[in-house]
């Protein structure tokens, strides 16, 4: 099973909440952390890297004595990293999605697609806990490459539950991220601006099609305006985590916070609402 956890917003805790569930899993479990421009779940998750490798796309480049400065290969890029000057293509690789086409259409067979280097895929164990985390490079604009790494990493995976950090936002870094979920828990918070980012979100899953739910966390703080619009639009919240100054001094020191009984409770009842979820979920796809 796959669970992503996603927000509307940075700040309102899926990286708490998606190790802390992989804390409070009795069983292996493997969490990939998609927040490429941002990784941090291996702060929390602090286990023995297994290995590390770089993460690439392919971009083109030029055989300048097959071309003939047509310029069909700047015509066929959509994300304008091609530019003929003086009748020699320009490549500006930032701006290269990797797409091939215009590898694919040049009348002159002048390009070929080489290896560029964008980001690092890391894996390390804690116990039985398997994190895979992507770091895109400093200064790289294209996340969702790395993204798809991560993922990749994962189609072997000797676990059966898979948590997956997602990247703040509803961009296409998160919709790369939980769109072959099996559930995306969406975290906010009970405030004017948690709610006005959840309605975003809850937009982007509705229009992918992934089954969704929310835990709210900081509870107690702000006011009950989240909780409406959850039951005025049937969605159910999994979970409610408090609004406690020892979760921020322990999340602040790089601890989870499951060795609490009263939050190893909260987040064990969270994953039989987790299972419940699905199941029902699972029935009426049936």
């Amino acid at each position: 099973m796959r669970v992503a956890v996603a927000s509307g917003k940075g700040g309102t805790g899926k990286t708490f909440v998606t190790v802390n569930l992989a804390r409070s899993y009795d069983e292996p479990v493997l969490v990939m952390d998609c927040d490429v421009e941002e990784p941090n779940s291996a702060i929390f998750l602090k286990g023995e890297q297994v290995s590390s490798r770089r993460s690439h796309v392919l971009i083109p480049s030029v055989n300048e004595q097959l071309c003939d400065g047509c310029r069909v290969c700047s015509t066929v890029c959509e994300f304008n990293a091609i530019a003929v000057i003086a009748g020699k293509p320009l490549i500006f690789e930032d701006l290269c999605h990797a797409c091939g086409g215009c590898a694919t259409f040049c009348p002159q067979d002048a390009l070929h697609e080489v290896e560029h280097e964008i980001g690092t895929i890391t894996e390390q164990q804690d116990g039985s806990i398997r994190l895979i985390s992507g770091k895109l490079d400093v200064g790289k604009a294209l996340a969702v490459p790395v993204i798809r790494d991560v993922k990749r990493s994962a189609e072997r995976a000797r676990e059966s539950m898979m948590l997956i950090d997602s990247p703040p936002g509803t961009s296409c870094p998160m919709v790369w991220t939980v769109s072959d979920s099996d559930l995306v828990i969406l975290v906010t918070e009970p405030t004017a601006f948690g709610l006005h980012d959840l309605q975003l979100a809850v937009e982007t899953v509705r229009e992918i099609g992934v089954p969704f739910a929310v835990v709210l966390n900081k509870d107690g703080v702000g006011d009950s305006r989240v909780e409406r619009y959850c039951e005025q639009n049937g969605i159910e919240i999994l979970a409610r985590i408090p609004h406690d100054r020892v979760i921020a001094e322990l999340y602040a020191q790089g601890e989870t916070i499951v060795h609490d009984a009263r939050y190893a409770q909260v987040f064990s009842q969270l994953w039989q609402k987790i299972v419940a979820f699905t199941a029902n979920e699972e029935a009426h796809r049936a």
